[in-house]
Protein backbone atom coordinates (compact mmCIF):
# COMPACT_ATOMS: atom_id res chain seq x y z
CA UNK A 1 0.00 0.00 0.00
CA UNK A 2 1.48 3.39 -0.97
CA UNK A 3 2.16 5.78 1.86
CA UNK A 4 0.37 9.11 1.97
CA UNK A 5 2.66 12.10 1.74
CA UNK A 6 1.47 14.73 4.22
CA UNK A 7 4.21 17.21 3.38
CA UNK A 8 1.94 19.16 1.04
CA UNK A 9 1.86 19.74 -2.70
CA UNK A 10 4.88 19.02 -4.86
CA UNK A 11 4.92 22.64 -6.09
CA UNK A 12 5.09 25.66 -3.80
CA UNK A 13 1.88 27.63 -3.28
CA UNK A 14 1.23 30.49 -5.67
CA UNK A 15 2.53 33.84 -4.49
CA UNK A 16 -0.50 36.06 -3.87
CA UNK A 17 1.44 39.31 -3.32
CA UNK A 18 0.45 40.80 -6.69
CA UNK A 19 -3.15 39.71 -6.25
CA UNK A 20 -3.36 41.08 -2.73
CA UNK A 21 -1.66 44.38 -3.56
CA UNK A 22 -3.24 45.14 -6.94
CA UNK A 23 -5.22 47.96 -5.33
CA UNK A 24 -1.89 49.81 -5.00
CA UNK A 25 -1.07 49.69 -8.73
CA UNK A 26 -1.85 53.02 -10.43
CA UNK A 27 -4.38 53.01 -13.24
CA UNK A 28 -3.00 54.01 -16.65
CA UNK A 29 -4.33 56.97 -18.61
CA UNK A 30 -5.95 56.49 -22.02
CA UNK A 31 -6.93 58.70 -24.93
CA UNK A 32 -7.05 62.46 -24.39
CA UNK A 33 -6.25 62.08 -20.68
CA UNK A 34 -3.02 60.26 -21.60
CA UNK A 35 -2.04 63.10 -23.94
CA UNK A 36 -2.89 65.64 -21.24
CA UNK A 37 -0.86 63.66 -18.72
CA UNK A 38 2.21 63.50 -20.97
CA UNK A 39 1.99 67.26 -21.57
CA UNK A 40 1.67 67.91 -17.82
CA UNK A 41 4.73 65.73 -17.13
CA UNK A 42 6.79 67.79 -19.61
CA UNK A 43 5.63 71.08 -18.04
CA UNK A 44 6.43 69.85 -14.52
CA UNK A 45 9.87 68.54 -15.44
CA UNK A 46 10.68 71.80 -17.24
CA UNK A 47 9.51 73.88 -14.26
CA UNK A 48 11.52 71.85 -11.73
CA UNK A 49 14.72 71.48 -13.73
CA UNK A 50 16.09 74.95 -12.74
CA UNK A 51 15.62 74.03 -9.07
CA UNK A 52 17.45 70.75 -9.60
CA UNK A 53 20.34 72.45 -11.41
CA UNK A 54 20.91 74.87 -8.55
CA UNK A 55 20.50 72.15 -5.89
CA UNK A 56 17.29 73.56 -4.40
CA UNK A 57 15.58 70.49 -2.94
CA UNK A 58 13.42 72.40 -0.49
CA UNK A 59 9.84 71.06 -0.59
CA UNK A 60 8.58 74.65 -0.25
CA UNK A 61 10.43 75.69 -3.43
CA UNK A 62 9.11 72.65 -5.27
CA UNK A 63 5.55 73.35 -4.17
CA UNK A 64 5.90 76.98 -5.21
CA UNK A 65 7.13 75.98 -8.69
CA UNK A 66 4.22 73.57 -9.09
CA UNK A 67 1.57 76.03 -7.93
CA UNK A 68 3.21 78.50 -10.33
CA UNK A 69 2.06 76.17 -13.12
CA UNK A 70 -1.53 76.80 -12.04
CA UNK A 71 -2.15 73.80 -9.78
CA UNK A 72 -4.19 74.82 -6.71
CA UNK A 73 -2.09 74.97 -3.53
CA UNK A 74 -4.50 72.64 -1.75
CA UNK A 75 -3.92 69.96 -4.38
CA UNK A 76 -0.09 70.02 -4.35
CA UNK A 77 1.97 68.11 -1.80
CA UNK A 78 5.76 68.11 -1.66
CA UNK A 79 8.01 66.36 0.80
CA UNK A 80 11.65 65.70 1.58
CA UNK A 81 12.93 62.56 -0.12
CA UNK A 82 16.34 61.93 1.41
CA UNK A 83 19.03 64.53 2.05
CA UNK A 84 19.18 65.77 -1.55
CA UNK A 85 15.80 65.02 -2.96
CA UNK A 86 12.18 66.00 -2.99
CA UNK A 87 9.00 64.20 -3.97
CA UNK A 88 5.65 65.59 -5.00
CA UNK A 89 2.06 64.60 -5.65
CA UNK A 90 -0.54 66.70 -7.47
CA UNK A 91 -4.26 65.94 -7.62
CA UNK A 92 -5.31 67.42 -10.96
CA UNK A 93 -8.48 65.42 -11.57
CA UNK A 94 -8.79 63.40 -13.72
CA UNK A 95 -4.99 63.29 -13.61
CA UNK A 96 -2.72 62.30 -10.77
CA UNK A 97 0.82 63.62 -11.16
CA UNK A 98 3.71 62.45 -9.04
CA UNK A 99 7.44 62.47 -9.17
CA UNK A 100 10.81 63.06 -7.65
CA UNK A 101 13.71 65.40 -8.10
CA UNK A 102 17.26 64.79 -6.92
CA UNK A 103 20.77 65.84 -7.87
CA UNK A 104 20.75 63.48 -10.87
CA UNK A 105 17.25 63.73 -12.37
CA UNK A 106 13.80 65.22 -12.37
CA UNK A 107 11.10 62.65 -13.05
CA UNK A 108 7.34 62.99 -13.22
CA UNK A 109 4.58 60.52 -14.04
CA UNK A 110 0.87 60.83 -14.76
CA UNK A 111 -1.76 58.24 -13.91
CA UNK A 112 -5.50 57.93 -13.38
CA UNK A 113 -5.64 57.14 -9.68
CA UNK A 114 -6.07 53.75 -8.01
CA UNK A 115 -8.70 51.03 -8.19
CA UNK A 116 -11.36 51.27 -5.48
CA UNK A 117 -9.86 54.47 -4.07
CA UNK A 118 -10.49 58.17 -4.48
CA UNK A 119 -7.62 60.60 -4.61
CA UNK A 120 -4.08 60.27 -5.85
CA UNK A 121 -2.30 59.09 -2.72
CA UNK A 122 -1.26 55.43 -2.49
CA UNK A 123 -4.04 53.54 -0.71
CA UNK A 124 -3.27 51.61 2.44
CA UNK A 125 -4.77 48.44 3.79
CA UNK A 126 -5.18 45.25 1.89
CA UNK A 127 -7.37 42.34 1.02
Amino acid sequence: MPSADSSGPATPPTDHYAENHGFRVPLPLHGKNRCDGLAAVRRIETALEPLRKRGDFDPVSTRSALTGLGYPAGKVRSYENGPTGVGFLIEASPLCLEGTMNSMTTKADAFAGYPDHTGCDVPSGGH
